[in-house]
């Protein structure tokens, strides 16, 4: 039965939502190797362990690999007791993969306990929402960077939707409908929101507030303003410095709580933020 919105999931010590991210920690398995759009700030690789960013992993993992890896956390006297949340970050989008519904089901069958989480860009979202409630997701995070379609087509490069593939305005006008769509419908099975928004100086900072006041008439819980990653097409753009940073989250915090920890994960990391335990592929020595 689906859950109605004064029925909120509990989230009680997710690091991301408000929990002690100093006691409290997260696994994220990488288990969503596609994705169905192109943002222009990314660039996935997936064999790099010494890297902290989005879209990174050291290995891919199936679902039944990461059942066990979960296995082996939790049961790690180490990690086993900090470990409150497992998440599906990537390296792709989490919806475009139908092992992440696969390994949540798994985990709901022998870790119940567990808050299950998930990042997604949103196209999917609406039409995935219903299996998400029935699998037990409790917290959800949607990457929006615009609401205008005219913005939205500076920073993706296409989208690949039902079959088609789709460019410009009309890509990026897809994308917003589907993500607003979907946050609303998330916050009526009770799941908890976060939106995290790329702040892309030159490009989106006008957006950036006019975001934080449609989610929050949307039922999002918090926003995540996120400094950009000089890379891909923004490879020559300035990210926003810490103190612009700081006074954008400040603004924002007037219209809808702000999340400041962020330290931009990858799709592999166990741990602590800040402190991960990384499954890493000593290959890569960079």
């Amino acid at each position: 039965m689906a859950t109605s919105c004064t029925e909120r999931k509990n989230i009680q010590g997710h690091p991301c939502f408000g929990g002690n991210h100093h006691k409290n920690g997260r696994m994220h398995l990488a288990v969503a190797p596609r994705c169905n759009i192109q943002c222009g700030y990314c660039s996935r690789k997936h064999d790099c362990a010494n890297e902290s960013r989005p879209g990174v992993t050291s290995r891919l993992l199936t679902p039944a690999e990461a059942i066990e890896k979960v296995r082996e956390v939790m049961a790690s006297e180490l990690l086993g007791p900090i470990i409150k949340v497992i998440g599906i970050a990537g390296p792709g989008d989490p919806l475009a993969n139908e092992e992440t519904f696969e390994t949540f089901s798994l985990i709901d069958k022998e870790f119940p306990h567990l808050i299950k989480c998930m990042s997604t860009n949103g196209l999917l979202l609406p039409e995935s929402i219903d299996r998400l409630n029935e699998i037990g997701l409790h917290s959800l995070t949607v990457t929006l960077n615009a609401l205008d379609p005219a913005i939205g087509a500076r920073i993706y490069r296409h989208i690949n939707y039902h079959g088609q593939r789709y460019t410009g305005e009309e890509a990026a006008r897809i994308l917003i409908a589907n993500q607003l769509e979907g946050i609303g419908r998330a916050e009526k099975f009770g799941m908890t929101v976060k939106v995290n928004t790329v702040y892309i100086p030159g490009v989106n900072e006008a957006e950036v507030p006019r975001i934080a006041e449609r989610i929050k008439s949307l039922g999002a819980f918090v926003m995540n303003v996120m400094p950009l990653i000089p890379q891909a097409n923004f490879a020559d753009i300035e990210p926003p410095t810490p103190a612009r940073l700081d006074e954008v989250r400040a603004a924002n915090e007037r219209i809808i709580g702000q999340f400041k920890h962020c330290r931009q994960c990858r799709a592999d990391a166990v741990g602590l933020i800040g402190r991960d335990q990384l499954f890493a592929n000593p290959a890569c020595s960079k």
